[in-house]
């Protein structure tokens, strides 16, 4: 449906008041590809999200999104598009099979999908139960089978795991690899850091609106690895982290010319420690 990039965001500004959500922001999105947009809360995320699907109007700037300006979409762009947010609606006094029979209605897309993805979210057993007898990470998932159910050429996740136990968390991950896989591009907003490595093939870190900093999350811990550690574990169990000096590099070379050297890891900072680096402030 439209070429390279699929996200197109051109110095997109918002405020609320005189406070300023997005200050210019400038990035690009390619298709295919897990985009992870990470900030605290407060940063503007969702704010972005809802600029990006239609909801919310910039006062400057511009945002393309599959080759079609995101304040005059046409009503078949939703066709594309497929949205989790903390406030998708979801029928609570429907069956859960319902409500998907619901939105394929809505998105004229065929009921014979709804069975085979209510069983890829796990909630195939519990299809005929009411919504507001899910738990919260039910929930989620049902919002989700929701997004895909029209199979969007992008997804926005606007903190998908938030609040969700680890072993829906990981069902989750598992289902957002698999749409990566299948050509999906995804549009991932969280303040969780592990989650965004994980998951993400390029991040924007996000600060007081402004985007500090872009790029793989390995780009980054590797251009902010000021000072080169190495963590070993040697074969009595001693566990040393050493700074990285010829010393260092003598001493890993005779143990593992001895045997002595069990594990050896590269201490990289991790993307909250990038975080704090470019920012000045932690992530919560």
């Amino acid at each position: 449906m439209t070429n390279n990039p699929i996200i197109e965001v051109k110095q997109l500004y918002k405020s609320f008041g005189n406070e300023p959500a997005l200050n210019n922001l400038d990035f690009s999105v390619e298709k295919g590809e897990i985009f992870g947009f990470l900030g605290p809360s407060g940063a503007g995320k969702t704010t972005t999200i809802k600029i990006l699907t239609g909801q919310l109007n910039q006062d400057s700037g511009s945002a393309t999104v599959l080759g079609s300006n995101s304040q005059h979409f046409k009503e078949n762009i939703y066709e594309h598009i497929g949205v989790v947010t903390h406030d998708s609606g979801l029928y609570e006094n429907l069956l859960a099979y319902n409500n998907l029979v619901t939105f394929a209605r809505i998105f004229n897309s065929d009921k014979k999908s709804i069975d085979p993805l209510l069983k890829r979210v796990g909630l195939y057993n519990d299809r005929n139960k009411l919504v507001k007898k899910f738990s919260q990470g039910m929930k989620q998932r049902l919002i989700l089978a929701r997004a895909i159910l029209n199979r969007p050429e992008i997804l926005f996740l606007d903190e998908p795991t938030n609040g969700i136990d680890p072993g829906t968390t990981k069902e989750i991950h598992k289902l957002i690899f698999e749409l990566r896989d299948s050509g999906t591009t995804i549009f991932l907003t969280t303040h969780n850091m592990t989650e965004a490595t994980k998951l993400c093939d390029r991040v924007a870190l996000l600060n007081d609106g402004k985007i500090a900093e872009i790029g793989s999350p390995q780009d980054l811990s590797l251009k902010y690895n000021k000072k080169i550690q190495f963590k070993v574990l040697l074969k009595d169990n001693e566990s040393l982290k050493l700074n990285d000096s010829e010393e260092t590099r003598g001493k890993i070379n005779w143990w593992l010319e001895n045997g002595e050297l069990q594990t050896i890891h590269s201490c990289e900072p991790t993307l909250e420690d990038v975080f704090l680096q470019v920012t000045g402030r932690k992530l919560k």
